[in-house]
């Protein structure tokens, strides 16, 4: 399983943000970069649109597990961001990890 690392700070998601790509779909949008390491760093985020910190930290978790568990097949040496959508809050972990898988996918960061 390749390692990865969290992205901590402003700095780094807004580096993301303003030089990477971006793709999404109906629950979730991925931003990507390369970082010019050996191993992945990954940051999730939500928005107060999505609602209260209980729902908030809910869809963060379900993204977080998804990503964990479909990780071990994936390209070396990119920062990634998982920012999820509006329509996340209604979705049950399958529906995530259909999400999750689908942008790995379509970013060819998936082997």
């Amino acid at each position: 399983m390749n390692k990865y690392e969290s992205l901590k700070n402003n700095r780094e998601f807004r580096k993301v943000y303003d030089n990477g790509k971006s793709l999404s779909n109906k629950f979730l949008v991925i931003f990507y970069i390369k970082n010019g390491r050996s191993f992945n760093r990954v940051g999730f985020s939500t928005t107060k649109k999505l609602g209260n910190a209980i729902i908030r930290n809910r869809v963060k978790r379900l993204i977080k597990e998804a990503f964990r568990l479909n990780s071990k097949d994936m390209k070396d040496g990119y920062d990634i961001i998982f920012l999820a959508r509006i329509h996340s809050t209604a979705a049950n972990y399958r529906d995530i990890e259909k999400s999750v898988l689908n942008l790995l996918k379509r970013t060819k960061l998936k082997i």
